[in-house]
């Protein structure tokens, strides 16, 4: 028994040397990684996403009449949008006109694709008003878009968001709302679904 033990003693010192040079090996190689600069993660190309609604759409819309005064009154329309391709994509123009009995809405929108910043600007105007609002900002994931911007209210800066997503090929859903604490609460103010005509 102590002969066994003692003819292995060598193999056994042999062993725990090449264990530890391996796992000094290892440790020095994980970090010389881990110091190694990661490639950022590369942005997607969303130049095309807005593709899916050139065309023309029949617009159902609501909207809030009196934003962040506790109002519940709400006032419908119907219509058509129509959204027409510029720059083969890179940009779109959203026509607007619908009404009800509370009036008549036309609007404009004009989509703007940053090519560096790979987000949209979305570009509001009405007739009523005959100038742009601040632009809203953002970008597309999974299907679902979100814009951004800040705006005066009454005097007060507001956060504003806009929402674009698809329950299908055919019906898309366009949702506003306002934020009077930084984006903790949103108070929704403009809900639009909009159906695609068959040509």
């Amino acid at each position: 028994m102590k002969t066994f033990v003692h003819r292995s003693l060598p193999v056994i010192v042999f062993g725990l040397i090449a264990a530890i040079g391996y796992s000094d090996a290892v440790a020095q190689n994980a970090q010389t990684t881990s110091n190694k600069v990661q490639p950022a993660a590369e942005l997607r190309d969303g130049q095309k996403d807005f593709d899916f609604e050139f065309g023309l759409w029949k617009t159902r819309l609501k909207r809030l009449v009196k934003p962040l005064t506790g109002s519940a009154t709400w006032v419908e329309y119907t219509g058509t949008t129509k959204v027409t391709k510029v720059w083969d994509g890179r940009a779109n123009l959203v026509e607007l006109d619908v009404s009800g009995p509370s009036g008549r809405i036309e609007a404009l929108s004009l989509r703007l694709y940053n090519p560096e910043s790979r987000q949209w600007s979305l570009n509001f105007s009405s007739s009523a008003g005959g100038t742009m609002s601040v632009p809203t900002v953002g970008e597309f994931k999974d299907g679902r878009g979100e814009f951004y911007n800040q705006e005066m209210l009454g005097g007060k800066a507001i956060f504003v968001r806009f929402v674009i997503w698809c329950s299908n090929f055919d019906t898309c859903n366009f949702e506003q709302a306002f934020s009077i604490d930084g984006g903790k609460n949103w108070e929704v103010n403009w809900i639009a679904t909009d159906t695609r005509t068959k040509n």
